[in-house]
Parts: C-alpha cells; sequence; structure tokens
C-alpha cells in the first residue's frame, strides 16, 4: 500500500460480475459482496463495493465509529433505516448514513437486489467483508459481534423485519 499521501497512479478496472481481486465473497450464505474501488487504490479514503441479495433481508442494525456510509439502488427495492428516519428506496434512490448514527437495510423486493455501497474513509471494510465470509451462513451472536467491533463497528439492534 503506498504511503499517507502518496499519490495513486494506476487505474483498475474491474469487469461487471466480478470482485476487484477477481474473488468471490459470500456472506449469510447468499449476499454476494464485489469490492469495486479497494482502500488499496485509494490510500485507505474510500471503498466502494456492489452487494447483490438473493433473498431477502439485510444486517443487523449498526454504526460505523469512523465512516460514512452511501448506499445507492442499482436493482430491486430497499428499505433503510438511519437513525429515526425510514426511506423506502428503489433504482436509483441513494441515502447516506453518517459516522455514529445508527442504521439498518434490507432488501424487500422480489428477485435479485443490488446496491452500490460507498465508505470513507474506508478504514477496515474489507478486512471486515472478509471475516463474515469466513463465519459462515449463521455465525454465533459473540463470534459476530466480535467481528463488528474489531472493525471500527458496533452492533446496536437485530435486523429489519420483513414482511
Amino acid at each position: 500500500m503506498a504511503g499517507e499521501g502518496a499519490q495513486i497512479r494506476t487505474a483498475h478496472h474491474v469487469p461487471a460480475g466480478t470482485d476487484r481481486f477477481r474473488g468471490k465473497r459470500e456472506v449469510f450464505g447468499s449476499r454476494v459482496i464485489d469490492v469495486k474501488v479497494s482502500a488499496l487504490d485509494t490510500n485507505g479514503g474510500l471503498s466502494v463495493s456492489e452487494l447483490i441479495d438473493v433473498h431477502k433481508g439485510g444486517p443487523a442494525r449498526h454504526l460505523h465509529h469512523e465512516q460514512e456510509e452511501w448506499f445507492y439502488v442499482v436493482e430491486g427495492a430497499y428499505v433503510i433505516e438511519v437513525g429515526d428516519e425510514r426511506y423506502e428506496l428503489g433504482p436509483g434512490d441513494s441515502v447516506l448514513a453518517p459516522r455514529k448514527v445508527e442504521h439498518v437495510w434490507a432488501h424487500v423486493g422480489e428477485g435479485t437486489g443490488r446496491l452500490i455501497v460507498a465508505l470513507q474513509p474506508a478504514g477496515e471494510i474489507e478486512a471486515f467483508f472478509d471475516e463474515l465470509a469466513k463465519l459462515g451462513s449463521s455465525p454465533k451472536r459473540e463470534e459476530f459481534r466480535r467481528a463488528f467491533s474489531s472493525h471500527g463497528l458496533e452492533l446496536t439492534g437485530p435486523p429489519l423485519s420483513i414482511e
């Protein structure tokens, strides 16, 4: 990784349907997270991923201590709650979750859902995604909590209930 403040001078092309590092990262047994712009590409300033949901649902309510998280819906229907606000989003809609503000989201539509998620600064989000993938489809609560806390996130509640 280039030193702090070093200018990145290399472009990285990531073909559709692939990850920046060409791996396949599945979390919770069905959600695919493809990193498109890595923290390694931006001196830790930004991480952009495409999340692909084939089932309804989403992660537990949480917050990031040091990152803003921006969501952009590419396909499908999502509900995202940021603090006390609830947003029903479809393709082309976006919402920003500021750092230290609880948020939660879920794919609620039929068929496949796709989100672009950007985190700034990137922090350890990619290591967090890798750890989630290693935990498998139904991690124990304590393993889950430890994964969150060791990467600058905090679990604050359950996932959204999907009706």
